[in-house]
């Protein structure tokens, strides 16, 4: 019985030095689920390193793309709830459950959501072609000639294509959808007057505004772009309540200890404060916001809710 007593106070010792370890002791793993060069691998590695100064710890940022991003977020998922993976996550897993039948990982019950980290709004610009000066101009335009202008996005079921058809949707519009392989592609003939209208991140048409060689009717958010004050949300402009932009969070496997959850949201919070991080994700056409875990949470529900609608009146489904 003594030995057995000590065995357990030798136990017991361990343990509590086990978790007076400061967190993180080692390096952690900080899945991007985007081919690098994009927003979402340059606000994770811009995350990564700032965590590796804070912490003295590496934080290696790990390209895991393809699948829309859900290979890599998958991989997070699975991964074990010690706190040492983490995942960027963005609007593109929340519209997933509502688009590919067959997906992995659920983005709300598979993941410890740690903070909402930048939005990236975009902006709804024509081609200097349509006359429309403002959002109800071209609901005015397009409603008088169904099916005749063309919209672009980056590929059926992404974010660009469903900001389009909420947008249609809402304003009772027929326009016909056309397919790129990217956003590039698209913009390239959007400038040539082959598209007329797109929503496009505001970092990606920002020059081509500025130039005159599209027009901003309106900010997809529901706040103004503080590098175009002067253009108004289409909240504003007659569609109450419309809100999709672009996002990027980072989130950690379900499980993961609460407080470390807790912890690392803390630190990306005060991370996202400081005025030269706010300056680099302003520079790119965003706004860096942070939450905690309950709001991201939240805020997660509601978006995959409001795209599952969207999608499902689109009829937007990949095999």
């Amino acid at each position: 019985m003594r030995k057995l007593l000590l065995r357990v106070c030798a136990l017991v010792f361990w343990v509590g030095i086990a978790h007076a370890q400061p967190y993180p002791s080692k390096p952690v793993r900080f899945i991007i689920p985007f081919p690098p060069g994009g927003p979402t691998d340059i606000v994770g590695r811009l995350a990564a390193d700032r965590l590796s100064k804070a912490w003295n710890v590496q934080v290696v940022a790990d390209n895991r793309p393809g699948s829309g991003g859900n290979i890599g977020t998958e991989q997070c998922a699975r991964s074990p709830a010690d706190g040492y993976t983490m995942c960027m996550i963005s609007i593109a897993q929340s519209i997933s459950p509502a688009i590919y039948p067959k997906l992995g990982f659920d983005p709300v019950r598979d993941f410890a959501h740690v903070t909402l980290l930048v939005t990236l709004p975009s902006l709804l610009v024509v081609h200097p072609s349509v006359p429309a000066k403002d959002v109800r101009e071209l609901i005015a335009f397009a409603k008088a000639r169904p099916g005749a202008l063309n919209y672009a996005s980056g590929g059926s079921g992404t974010s660009s294509h469903l900001l389009m058809e909420m947008f249609d949707q809402q304003a009772g519009l027929t326009m016909t959808h056309v397919t790129y392989k990217g956003t590039g592609p698209a913009l390239v003939d959007q400038l040539s007057g082959l598209i007329e209208v797109a929503f496009s991140t505001a970092i990606a048409v920002l020059p081509y505004v500025q130039s005159g060689k599209l027009r901003a009717l309106g900010v997809s958010t529901r706040e103004r772009l503080p590098t175009l004050p002067e253009v108004p949300t289409i909240a504003e402009s007659g569609l109450p309540g419309f809100d999709g932009g672009s996002w990027q969070g980072v989130v950690m496997p379900a499980g993961t200890p609460r407080e470390l959850v807790g912890a690392v949201s803390a630190e990306l919070a005060k991370i996202l404060r400081s005025p030269d991080m706010k300056d680099r994700i302003g520079a790119m056409g965003g706004i860096a916001l942070g939450s905690s875990p309950e709001e991201f949470t939240a805020f997660m529900k509601a978006e995959s809710g409001k795209w599952a609608q969207v999608a499902k009146a689109a009829k937007v489904s990949i095999e």
